[in-house]
């Protein structure tokens, strides 16, 4: 294999940088503040948060390349008896102030226990408070473009396992309008070299700063009242509901001793729990709850 851990370590970082300075100049206010940190056990990783911005309420562009001792839990899930581990990634979370402006997630990253065993995982999906068609539509023609360029049948792949991956079960509603979802990738499963399937997580990380520019741009200067904010309140809650229970990458980092403040950067400031909250017929918040299923074909 030409690409090694480190070249992919370093083509991560530099996605972080660029990701860094798109969503700097989209918000216009605030900064990322950086924080370098060690993982006991070996690795580190760059922490970026962004706060209290004009459009960016919160937000983490974090990444790591980590590396070590696999613990018990985690060989017995894989089902392998290595002991050495190495893992680097870029994991993204940004959370609006302005309800019509959407949550957005991303993660890329790269695992690799020995010359065997080793793949790519990730994927881009998306959470809006309010559930817009249109913005639905790009939202995932833009998935479907990157997707194309390497493999036609990546985009259907992946849409279906993030709308079951993106799955709240105890609420029975996907956590948003989805995207794409992948892991484990590897040449046996694709039919793509392992250098193509890299230059594919590049394509899809750089994706994002584009992607979320128009979205942003689409709805930062729509007006919202104290309704939409308790509705986004309340979205934010099933968003952590979500990250707590099933969400494996947290999983992952809690029991392989990750650093807890990058971990959890992907909760929200503020989130709310209503009792048995029931939407008026008719509103746009029933509407926003019909559309949170699985397999919806958002390109018409």
């Amino acid at each position: 294999m030409s690409i090694t851990r480190e070249s992919i370590a370093q083509a991560y970082q530099a996605i972080q940088d660029e990701i860094t300075k798109g969503l700097t100049a989209l918000d216009g206010k605030s900064t990322f503040v950086e924080e370098l940190w060690n993982r006991e056990g070996g690795g580190g990783g760059r922490t970026r948060i962004i706060q209290d911005g004009n459009i960016l309420e919160k937000g983490g562009v974090n990444f790591s390349a980590v590396h070590g001792q696999l613990p018990e839990v985690i060989k017995k899930s894989f089902g392998v008896d290595d002991d050495q581990f190495f893992a680097t990634g870029v994991s993204i979370v940004i959370h609006p102030n302005n309800p019509w402006v959407p949550i957005i997630h991303m993660n890329i990253r790269y695992f690799e226990l020995n010359e065997e065993v080793r793949w790519f995982g990730g994927g881009i999906d998306l959470t809006p408070h309010y559930v817009q068609e249109e913005d639905a539509q790009f939202f995932h023609q833009q998935l479907k473009d990157v997707c194309d360029q390497h493999q036609p049948n990546f985009y259907n792949d992946f849409k279906t396992w993030a709308d079951n991956y993106f799955f709240i079960k105890h609420r029975q509603e996907t956590r948003g309008i989805g995207g794409v979802f992948y892991d484990k990738l590897t040449p046996e499963k694709t039919g793509l070299s392992f250098e193509e399937i890299f230059n594919f997580s590049c394509d899809l990380g750089r994706s994002f700063v584009g992607i979320y520019t128009e979205l942003v741009n689409r709805n930062r200067e729509r007006a919202f009242g104290e309704r939409e904010k308790n509705w986004q309140l309340l979205r934010r809650g099933r968003y952590v509901e979500f990250n707590l229970v099933y969400d494996s990458g947290t999983r992952f980092g809690l029991e392989t001793n990750g650093r807890i403040e990058s971990i959890l950067m992907s909760l929200p400031a503020q989130a709310n729990w209503a009792y048995d909250f029931k939407p008026e017929a008719n509103s746009l918040e029933e509407k926003t709850l019909s559309l949170l299923k699985k397999d919806i074909n958002w390109i018409k």
